[in-house]
């Protein structure tokens, strides 16, 4: 697998990841309930949110790579991510299309939202409802100072992923996600300046194909 797909794969775990927690009804039985039903309050009353992110890959014998910019979310199921490292890179959702722009390679990629294999479109649901508890089988939480560490193992031996790692705080913020996949590389986000209900305008979740730019619709079968 390419650098582009395993990143986009990872990436994916990494969304639903975040999702789930926000959802799940596991943690009634854990130590932490009462600060995961904190989180379940803090997005699911948002309808918009904006945020800082850090995405970095690496692993044993990878020389590792980091990217940043702000993430863009508007209820339901629109999202957009722009890059200032690298700078002009986009990955946009809106509603209906999965949209990914490198301007290092000068092409736009367009798939389905609901076909595509390339998706951070979850995320679009962080504030929604989906089911925890039948993706993991174990958790395992340790804490460090404020914050509690959660890991995760999948439910299901065919998941791109061996285990997940997330952060949270006091104050029911989500700060990172770690995801861990076979190969032992590792796909970090690191999140901050988390903005709920953000005033956000409709047109930034449609995507505008630059100049000169030529646009590819993928076919994920």
């Amino acid at each position: 697998m390419h650098v582009h797909g395993q990143v986009c794969v990872y990436t994916f775990v990494t969304i639903r990841v975040l999702v789930l927690l926000v959802a799940s009804q596991v943690w009634a039985q854990t130590p932490v309930l009462g600060l995961l039903k904190s989180v379940e309050i803090r997005y699911n009353s948002a309808k918009t949110m904006q945020t800082s992110f850090q995405q970095s890959l690496g692993g044993k014998g990878r020389i590792t790579r980091i990217e940043q910019g702000e993430l863009f979310l508007l209820r339901p199921g629109k999202m957009r991510w722009d890059y200032s490292v690298p700078a002009g890179k986009i990955f946009l959702v809106d509603g209906k299309s999965v949209y990914y722009y490198n301007p290092a390679t000068r092409k736009a990629e367009r798939s389905p939202v609901k076909e595509s294999g390339d998706l951070r479109v979850p995320l679009a649901f962080l504030m929604g409802r989906l089911d925890f508890q039948r993706d993991f089988r174990e958790f395992r939480t340790r804490a460090q100072g404020e914050i509690t560490h959660v890991i995760a193992a999948p439910k299901s031996n065919k998941a791109p992923y061996t285990e997940v790692e997330f952060e949270v705080d006091r104050q029911a913020r989500i700060l990172s996600v770690a995801v861990t996949g076979h190969d032992q590389s590792t796909m970090t986000f690191r999140f901050h300046g988390e903005k709920l209900g953000a005033p956000l305008a409709a047109g930034q979740f449609d995507f505008v194909k630059p100049e000169g730019v030529e646009l590819v619709d993928i076919d994920p079968r």
